[in-house]
Formats: structure tokens, C-alpha cells, sequence
């Protein structure tokens, strides 16, 4: 029944000309961080929206609204407190946007490695990301969030001079589970890193939905 449905919403984003973008981490990743850097500095160019999943609570959304960005927040405790984004809610999210007025989708999915991963939403890609603070074998402990993602995001690495963590090894392993998939060193704090992610992500819009 979701990969239907994901089926039905991949149909609506191809016929709007939208690119979904789907973005996984674990909790404390710097995942909304990292989207509200990007916000600010795609938004000229790129027409962009944003689905907030939680479990609970608004605070991310409210975060990310002040970057101009529509933003649906979507709490998974009304179906039941699921700890993943589904196609139907992302169906439902839908409704609060005018996908006519926008060319990119952001969805920020519930902080979590494992069942974000199983879910078909109707996104065009997927983003990981993985912080330095967590260890260098999470793309091991959670092979199918690396084998399925397009690209991975290296969080934090202005903390690399304070931490015993070994950055090639981390990289080792996403190549280990993912051979070849596109790894962005960054830092959401300091932006460092951040011209090769924004090039990529516009490359994958404009590829899709050709703009100039």
C-alpha cells in the first residue's frame, strides 16, 4: 500500500515539475542545522518548501520558517507515534503547500537509521547525515540507510581537532556498504564545505525539473 501511494505522489512531484529531496540522520546529527543553512542559501535561487516530521513538538519547523521557506510540520503521534514518514503523510502534507509555487521539497524525516529507510515516500533522492560525534561504523550498523541514499553529509568536522575519530575510516565504511556515493565533508556550524553540497543538490533539481 505505501509503495502505491508513493507511486501517486512521485506522479504529482513529475507532473509539477518538483524535486523531492528526502533527508535521514539519526537524532543530534545536525540535521536541522544543516537544512537551515542550506535554506539560506538556496532560496534565491531555488523555490524551495520544506515537510518537518517528528514524533512530536513544532520546533523545528518553527526554526526553519524564519527562513522565508513554506513549512509543514507533520507529528507522526496523531497515526499512532510512528518513528518514520510515510507516502500517506507525505500525501496529507501536501495539502498545506502549492506545489505550483515551489521547485524543490525538502522533506526532513524523523531522526532515526533504521525505519526511515524502508519507507518509499515518493522523493526523488536521499540525503544521510552522519555527525562525526557518533562514531565511525554507523554505515555498518545501518547498511540499508547508506545502500539507499544518493549522498552522504560528514557533519561537524570543526569538531575534528577535539574529537579521536577518524574521518577516512568513517568514509571507508560508507564506500564499504555504498561503493562510489557522493560524501560531503561540512560543517553546519562554520558552513565549511557547504559550495560542494548546495552544487550538488542544484544539480539534481536543475537536472530534473530544468531550470536555468
Amino acid at each position: 500500500a505505501n509503495d502505491t501511494l508513493a507511486r501517486r505522489n512521485r506522479n504529482l512531484f513529475a507532473e509539477k515539475k518538483v524535486f523531492v529531496l528526502n533527508m535521514m540522520s539519526s537524532p543530534g546529527s545536525g540535521k536541522t542545522t544543516t537544512l537551515e543553512k542550506t535554506l539560506a542559501r538556496i532560496i534565491p535561487q531555488i523555490r524551495t518548501a520544506v515537510i518537518v516530521g517528528d514524533i512530536c513538538t513544532i520546533h523545528d519547523a518553527e526554526r526553519l520558517a524564519v527562513s522565508g521557506a513554506p513549512v509543514v510540520q507533520i507529528n507522526t503521534d496523531e497515526f499512532g507515534g510512528d518513528c518514520h514518514l510515510a507516502a500517506h503523510v507525505i500525501e496529507k502534507a501536501l495539502d498545506g503547500l502549492d506545489l505550483d509555487a515551489v521547485d524543490l521539497v525538502i522533506v526532513e524525516n524523523i531522526g532515526n537509521l533504521v525505519c526511515p529507510a524502508e519507507f518509499d515516500i515518493g522523493e526523488d533522492a536521499r540525503v544521510v547525515v552522519l555527525s562525526v560525534t557518533e562514531g565511525e561504523d554507523k554505515p555498518v550498523k545501518y547498511p540499508l540507510m547508506f545502500r539507499q541514499c544518493d549522498a552522504a553529509l560528514l557533519n561537524k568536522i570543526d569538531l575534528l581537532p577535539y574529537l579521536d575519530y577518524d574521518r577516512q575510516a568513517a568514509i571507508d565504511f560508507i564506500h564499504q556498504v555504498h561503493p562510489g556515493m557522493p560524501i560531503f565533508e561540512i560543517s553546519a556550524k562554520t558552513e565549511e564545505g557547504f559550495d560542494a553540497w548546495l552544487e550538488w543538490l542544484k544539480s539534481q533539481v536543475t537536472g530534473k525539473i530544468g531550470m536555468q
